[in-house]
């Protein structure tokens, strides 16, 4: 598919040698629109796919998958119609937030008939898939007799089972205790690193901000940002970014601050000699301060961001 010409290279929702690409897609049910005119893609490695609930996420999965039809717009994956090409299958796996397991089947038997259903020769395929989510002890004990977290590490297996080269994930940390969140995490960004196109929603932030190394950001049914989660920060030029400024002289410090452009306002704490500084122009901010600092004859003892967070950035977004 010819990429958009109102979005050149350079746009950060656009990734290069691109696995998936979604040109203008809009999805509607009824009056409720889901998806608008929305222009995306994704390329190997993990990206995450953040948004309120409503905000579009599992539709965008489920076109992405074939599950559903895209009203207006065309969605690819490796150049081809995934809704009409059934040979794309093949080649990707949909790990669903609902509980999509036929009842009564072991997690073996679930990864064996996953493996029958896709006519996959290699023997071990079903075992491996298994071993990967650390499941092989409790193999043969019911699906539905498990916890939650292990329900989705069994779910993700069945995925593995046909060695898909895009893996589509919602919500997949639901659920899992810290220790298996973790064990995933290292899987994802495992599978990603391997050259897999890996897509994971998910509204624990944080923990996106530790897997993926791009985040597309959808509010009702918009494209809102997307990009490396400082990148995305960096470009909300509208919004304050706050810093933390520890020195060894708060007070003088601050009085040179308050005579930057770039900024907006200083908040100054005598008891720590700490400074809270707003600006909207972080790059400026950031040259400018050693120098200051220098010719005040203040020691820059600390700086960090207050709000570089996907969390934050996540807030602002939907506000």
């Amino acid at each position: 598919m010819a990429a958009n010409p109102e979005f050149p290279p350079h746009d950060p929702a656009l990734v290069a040698n691109p696995t998936v690409e979604v040109d203008a897609a809009s999805v509607w049910f009824g009056p409720k629109v889901a998806l608008s005119e929305l222009t995306c893609s994704f390329g190997p490695g993990v990206s995450g796919l953040l948004g309120p609930n409503g905000a579009g996420k599992t539709t965008l999965m489920r076109a992405i998958t074939g599950l559903i039809d895209v009203n207006e717009g065309s969605v690819r994956v490796r150049g081809r119609d995934p809704r009409r090409d059934r040979a794309v299958h093949a080649d990707m796996a949909l790990v669903p937030e609902d509980e999509a397991v036929p009842a009564g089947l072991t997690a073996r038997q679930l990864t064996h008939y996953l493996a029958d259903l896709h006519r996959v020769t290699e023997r071990d395929a079903p075992e491996q898939a298994l071993r990967t989510v650390d499941l092989l002890d409790v193999a043969d004990r019911r699906v539905d007799t498990f916890s939650k977290g292990m329900r989705q590490r069994a779910k993700i297996a069945a995925a593995l089972v046909t060695d898909p080269n895009v893996l589509v994930l919602d919500e997949p940390l639901n659920g899992a205790d810290p220790v298996q969140r973790a064990q995933l995490i290292t899987l994802f960004k495992q599978l990603g690193a391997g050259g897999r196109t890996v897509i994971v929603s998910s509204h624990v932030l944080n923990e996106v901000e530790r897997l993926a190394d791009r985040v597309v950001v959808l509010v009702h049914g918009r494209l809102a940002a997307a990009g490396g989660h400082r990148a995305i920060r960096d470009a909300m030029d509208e919004t304050p970014r706050h810093v933390l400024v520890r020195a060894d002289d708060g007070r003088r410090l601050a009085a040179a601050l308050v005579g930057l452009d770039s900024v907006t306002g200083v908040t100054f704490d005598p008891g720590r000699s700490e400074l809270t500084v707003s600006t909207l122009q972080a790059r400026e901010l950031a040259t400018a301060l050693p120098r200051l600092a220098q010719t005040a004859s203040v020691r820059l003892l600390e700086v960090r961001p207050l709000d570089d967070s996907l969390e934050s950035l996540f807030r602002e977004l939907v506000r």
